[in-house]
């Protein structure tokens, strides 16, 4: 679903869609952008959302039109085939595409979520206590899932012998019903994803067993804003633009999470509000305020820890070790770092 709206302040609602394409072709010089979020239109990706609805876009001289993505997996395949302009996805998959297609020019230019929301979900009465009792299990999990794309990882810090494990491809919708109805011992996804969405099917908090894997010696970046690098060198207005209206979208949704979610559900109205709230609040909390974050604001990358990342997405995979944070990352387009400080909560 391809966003084409523009919103008045918090409360306001929608106006047409002709009037958004009018006002951005009024400028003459106007950049065309083409935008894959990570996922559907849910709790964590409203803050794109904001930043359309505050007209940031429109005053840089940016186009946007944002789709809903299939997961991260999936966002720097369309990236590197010229789908989209730019993207939002978890960096780590991008770092594997990078590493095995060592011509493409992919590159992060913000990394909008600190920590990781990568999990692996079982019952609460599984037989799945502790890593090691992955071996032999079936997992369920879409193809371009980014916990399923970077479970080697969790398996490699984890002496996990990756091959016992049976995995089930599955659409998106279908992947916790597996786990609820015993097709599946566990699933992989997003800390906002699988576990909300288990809760939503009847599997409590207290019946679910989450194995998150910051917690099991994989400490990876997250969420980042991508494109390629002969876009980013053709435009770098409009990628400058795009990153700083993202980030301001961003901080606009951590200050007012309510208003965020209010913004989600006017343009999609069968937005479940309670379970979007959490979803974004788990967000905030598990991904996005990090000390590091609070003391140094947002896109604020640690080069020993980006090339430490880099190096456990290609130790995983039997890659040799050849790309450093240089080739995958660059700072020139963010805004100043004064702005990029989030307000105290």
């Amino acid at each position: 679903m391809r966003s084409t709206f523009v919103r008045r302040g918090v409360t306001s609602g929608f106006v047409a869609a002709g009037l958004t394409v009018a006002l951005g072709a009024s400028t003459a010089l106007a950049t065309d952008v083409r935008f894959s979020m990570d996922w559907a239109w849910q709790g964590p990706q409203a803050y794109a959302l904001m930043a359309q609805g505050s007209g940031c876009f429109e005053e840089g001289g940016v186009n946007i039109s944002f789709d809903r993505g299939f997961g991260s997996g999936r966002v720097p395949v369309d990236l590197a085939a010229g789908t989209y302009d730019m993207g939002v996805a978890d960096i780590n998959p991008t770092i594997k595409f990078r590493a095995e297609n060592p011509d493409s020019d992919l590159i992060a230019v913000a990394v909008l979520f600190d920590g990781s929301p990568l999990v692996a979900v079982v019952g609460a009465d599984s037989d799945i206590v502790e890593p090691a009792d992955f071996e032999g299990a079936t997992l369920a999990a879409p193809d371009f899932d980014a916990g399923r794309q970077l479970f080697p990882i969790f398996a490699k810090a984890n002496d996990i012998d990756e091959s016992t494990i049976e995995w089930i491809s599955v659409s998106p919708e279908l992947r916790e019903p597996m786990l609820v109805q015993g097709e599946a011992d566990g699933v992989t996804g997003f800390i906002t994803s699988s576990t909300v969405n288990l809760e939503r099917l009847g599997m409590t908090e207290d019946e679910q067993r989450v194995f998150r894997y910051k917690d099991y010696g994989v400490e990876l970046y997250s969420t980042s804003i991508l494109t390629s690098r002969a876009f980013a060198e053709a435009n770098p207005e409009a990628v400058t633009t795009v990153v700083g209206c993202m980030i301001e979208g961003l901080k606009m949704a951590i200050a007012d999470p309510d208003g965020a979610i209010e913004t989600l559900a006017e343009f999609e109205p069968l937005t479940d509000v309670p379970i979007e709230r959490r979803r974004w609040q788990i967000s905030i909390d598990e991904m996005i305020l990090t000390d590091n974050v609070a003391a140094n604001g947002i896109s604020a990358v640690d080069e020993e820890r980006f090339n430490l990342g880099i190096m456990e997405v290609e130790n995983a995979y039997g890659i040799p070790n050849s790309l450093t944070m240089d080739d995958i990352y660059t700072d020139a387009y963010l805004p100043a770092p004064e702005d990029r400080i989030l307000a105290p909560m």
